[in-house]
């Protein structure tokens, strides 16, 4: 296999990791609101802590290339508003479900919500593994490693909210599955479109978006959601498990 074959699997393999979030689907267990109240405040834990220590630092040391600090920090906190406006939008336009199999619409929307705002994640994020990969085949792999494990606990947002609002395990894995493939996706627009259009101003401002997007689900989906069940001190413990998870994976890449 060439160069681009090979990082096309690495992007494939970081996507697709997302799936595994989709096991705690097929366990049994007496106390399901513990479940469901722990699942989202873990993820929101994650996807909080993969904005501060990830994205927007990243952002942040992309737009120092070119511009000094105190523009470079506006211009990130501009488009975090921007991405925290997107997903407002987002939330806001999504049409109210109508259907005899959800049981819970509003467990269902935040499924839904974060499959979106996962995919929006995972575009990009494909675009960046694939063209690291070409590059360096060892340093792309890393990064599809670190990915890889942020992208579990998303798939739990994503298939745990779904499955325990429609009892399907088809449909949760159906809509899980969309979120991790877009990552692949992301490389394949790469490949054919963005490789000599990309470049460290533009990512940088994707990143930024995407940190605003993911830390207003977090906020504003996914904690009240859980808060929701009535259990204050899971919500509290399942964040700051989330909050280390990821604390440890960051030190460990």
């Amino acid at each position: 296999m060439n160069n681009v074959e090979y990082s096309f699997l690495i992007t494939s393999f970081a996507g697709l990791s997302t799936m595994l979030g989709t096991l705690l689907i097929f366990f049994k267990f007496k106390n399901t609101d513990r479940v469901i109240c722990g699942s989202l405040a873990f993820a929101a834990g994650v996807m909080l802590t993969v904005s501060i220590t990830d994205l927007i630092p990243s952002s942040i040391g992309g737009l120092l290339k070119t511009y000094y600090f105190f523009p470079a920090i506006l211009i990130v906190l501009i488009f975090i508003v921007l991405g925290i406006i997107i997903s407002t939008l987002i939330n806001k336009y999504i049409p109210d479900i109508s259907s005899k199999d959800i049981s819970n619409k509003g467990l269902f929307k935040v499924g839904i919500i974060s499959m979106i705002a996962i995919i929006l994640h995972n575009v990009p994020e494909g675009i960046a593994t694939f063209m690291t990969s070409t590059k360096n085949i060892q340093l792309g792999l890393s990064l599809a490693v670190a990915i890889a494990l942020h992208n579990i606990p998303e798939g739990i947002s994503i298939s745990v909210p779904i499955y325990y609002s429609t009892k399907s395990k088809l449909k949760s894995l159906f809509y899980t599955f969309i979120s991790g493939v877009s990552e692949p996706v992301g490389a394949i627009i790469a490949y054919l479109f963005l490789a000599p259009l990309m470049n460290d101003i533009i990512m940088s401002l994707l990143l930024a978006v995407i940190a605003g997007i993911m830390i207003a689900i977090s906020m504003y989906e996914l904690i009240p959601a859980s808060l929701k069940y009535n259990r204050i001190s899971s919500t509290v413990k399942f964040f700051l498990i989330g909050v280390t998870f990821m604390g440890i994976c960051h030190f460990i890449m």
